[in-house]
């Protein structure tokens, strides 16, 4: 650590030539105070010079070490009077930049200065009056100090306190922001992966029903309102990023408990084997967030099912228990290979935290016949 970082932490380098600047000028003024003054106790070249230094390092160390020029300035005041002047610029230097003893320190100074007076044989009415110069000399410039020091420190608070604020609105700003990314990208897996899912499966029935003209017209059909449903699927995901633009489309509802069959149909249209059971007719409704993550849940267990057991039969199962709904979605094993790619298991970590967020509880589990299970239960 250099001079300057010593002496002056926190002051540039043009701060330091000021502070060097201030304390030559002010050694020269208390120095030629001494020089004018009259007949002094001790020759007048030692008072003069010994002034000019205790002015050099009173300017030097206020900031530093402000009690030591401080008390340096009052014992030498006591043999010339003429560095009396810088006595006052001292004790505002221990205010402004110590705390604690060092100003106690000041208010002991300026309380011997008045009971000198009656160790020098002075009258009562000497120690008053010495004690109302203390409290003008040394009192009065030290609390100013202390007073700019608090109210350095009350903004210097404030200004961290607005800066902490600032940095924990922008924090919470950057994770909701990722909150809402993690959103969209469970959305657009679960809903627009569904449906590319529906378009492989149906585009290879295609290929093997080539040979029945009307099943492949039918197939393309299917293949061509799946594409468009995930365009549909796809706009309503990131319409949050448009940031209030608006082109005029109207926003298609989110799908909830009522959609399960028109799901099952079109997964058949597809060619799996699907067997729906509930929910009854008449049970009690859900919130629209439950109802909506159990439709993600039976959609995202159809996807898996047809991407990784193809051919096999898929019992779909809902059911409304006494404060819960349940989800049960199982498929057996698969009769034809699969296709390629296994999926890097996004789906079922975005179903199990959208289960989380409603409070319940996801399980998927593969089964000992060889198929595979999905069972959700969420308070309902």
């Amino acid at each position: 650590m250099g001079l300057r970082a010593r002496l002056w932490p926190g002051l540039s380098a043009r701060g330091v030539w000021f502070e060097v600047l201030l304390a030559v000028l002010g050694a020269f003024s208390v120095g030629a105070v001494q020089w004018t003054s009259g007949p002094a106790p001790v020759p007048l070249s030692v008072t003069a010079t010994t002034s000019a230094a205790v002015g050099l390092l009173l300017l030097l160390l206020r900031r530093r070490a402000p009690l030591v020029p401080f008390l340096a300035a009052a014992a030498v005041g006591a043999v010339a009077p003429a560095i009396g002047g810088a006595i006052p610029l001292g004790a505002y230097a221990v205010g402004r930049y110590t705390g604690g003893w060092p100003a106690r320190a000041v208010a002991g100074v300026a309380g011997s200065v008045a009971v000198s007076q009656l160790w020098t044989g002075g009258s009562l009415g000497d120690v008053v009056s010495g004690l109302a110069a203390a409290a003008f000399v040394v009192l009065l410039p030290g609390t100013i100090g202390a007073w700019v020091r608090a109210r350095a420190d009350l903004m210097t608070a404030l200004t961290e306190r607005a800066e902490r604020a600032e940095a924990e609105r922008e924090l919470l700003a950057r994770e909701a922001i990722a909150t809402e990314r993690a959103r969209i990208a469970r959305e657009m897996h679960d809903a627009v992966g569904h449906r590319v899912s529906l378009m492989v499966l149906q585009a290879g029935a295609i290929e093997m029903a080539a040979a029945d003209r009307e099943r492949v017209e039918q197939l393309a059909c299917h293949v061509q309102l799946a594409g468009r449903q995930a365009l549909d699927e796809l706009r309503q995901a990131v319409g949050v990023l448009r940031d209030g633009e608006d082109d005029g489309a109207p926003l298609t509802p989110q799908p909830g408990l009522d959609d399960l069959e028109r799901l099952v149909q079109e997964c058949r249209a597809a060619g799996m084997v699907v067997e729906l059971t509930g929910p009854p007719p008449d049970a009690a409704p859900v919130e629209p967030a439950v109802s909506r993550a159990a439709y993600r849940i039976v959609q995202e267990a159809l996807t898996n099912a047809g991407k990784h057991a193809p051919g096999a039969p898929v019992h779909v199962d809902v059911s409304r228990e006494p404060g819960r709904l349940v989800v049960r979605v199982v498929n057996g094993t698969p009769t034809e290979p699969a296709g390629p790619g296994s999926g890097g298991g996004f789906g079922l970590v975005g179903l199990s935290e959208r289960v989380r967020t409603l409070d319940g509880r996801l399980r998927a589990e593969r089964r000992l016949d060889g198929g595979f299970g999905v069972e959700a239960v969420i308070p309902a």
